[in-house]
This record gives structure tokens, C-alpha cells and sequence, in this order.
């Protein structure tokens, strides 16, 4: 039988993973072999500058957390992982999908992204979307052409009105 101090650490680190899972607006698995100490920093610092993270922890103990959370993503827990986490829907997996086009052997698995989950098609998609201020000076280019469009059109009928 395990030690209770050894059962409470991994209850803690249970705890601890459904939290971030509950907590983060995206949350990235991936597979970390092959990356040095320095690429682990440089990948660290990235997140970070977007408010994410990440952290390695036992696939048992993920599995565990997530099973609680009503998640499956036993089949994507095979060998090594990482879990990346971060208060962005797009920025984590933009963040990763960049830096494995950098590092071969940075390989996503599976993401969850507000709830739901993502294979690796589905992240490589959300990879391709602006970021969240690419999108919203879109909309205002967009807003911008059509209140100068309407104030053409009204001085066009104004002046006709005239005459």
C-alpha cells in the first residue's frame, strides 16, 4: 500500500492540473522530447509573454484529472507530455505551432479550447487565425468602411434632395 503523504502529494497535483484545466481558456498536450534545456527555456519564456506556461507532469496523473473533469484524452497520454495552459483561446497554440515548426520534435497531441477538445487538425486550424488584435482591427476596418459608405451615401442624397 502507498505511503498517505505519497497518495495526498498526487492528490494535490490532481487537484492542481483540474484546476488549470478549469481555469485556462486553452490547454495544449504536447510531446517535448528532442528539445534541450535551453529550447525548454526559450518555449517557457513565449508562453509566458502570452500569459501561458507550461508544465510536465505524470500521463497517470493527467489521466486521473481528467477523468474527473468528464475528459477524455486517455489515447492522446502515450509517452511523454507536456500541458500547456493560458489565459488566450489562440495565443498558446500559436505560440507552440510556431515553435515546432522551429523544432521538429515538438509534436502537438491533443488541445481543449474553451471545453472543447481539439485534435491536431483542429489546432492547426485555430494556428491560423489572427490573434485576438488582428481580429478586432479587422472588425474596425470593417466598421470604419461601412460608417464611410453611409456618410457617402447620405451626402449623395442630401445633395440630391437639394436640387
Amino acid at each position: 500500500m502507498a505511503n498517505a503523504k505519497i497518495l495526498e502529494a498526487k492528490q494535490r497535483v490532481v487537484e492542481e492540473i483540474k484546476t488549470r484545466t478549469q481555469n485556462a481558456k486553452s490547454v495544449v498536450l504536447f510531446d517535448y522530447r528532442g528539445i534541450t534545456d535551453a529550447e525548454a527555456k526559450e518555449l517557457r519564456l513565449k508562453l509566458r509573454e502570452a500569459n501561458s506556461d507550461y508544465k510536465v507532469y505524470k500521463n497517470t496523473l493527467m489521466i486521473r484529472a481528467f477523468d474527473d473533469l468528464k475528459i477524455d484524452l486517455k489515447d492522446n497520454l502515450v509517452g511523454p507530455s507536456a500541458f500547456a495552459y493560458g489565459e488566450d483561446q489562440i495565443g498558446t497554440i500559436k505560440i507552440l505551432t510556431n515553435f515546432a515548426k522551429e523544432h521538429p520534435s515538438v509534436v502537438l497531441k491533443v488541445g481543449i479550447v474553451d471545453g472543447e477538445i481539439a485534435d491536431q487538425e483542429k489546432l492547426a486550424e485555430y494556428a491560423k487565425l489572427p490573434s485576438r488584435e488582428g481580429l478586432l482591427t479587422m472588425l474596425a476596418g470593417g466598421m470604419i468602411g461601412l460608417a464611410r459608405d453611409l456618410s457617402i451615401c447620405l451626402d449623395l442624397y442630401s445633395k440630391q434632395k437639394e436640387d
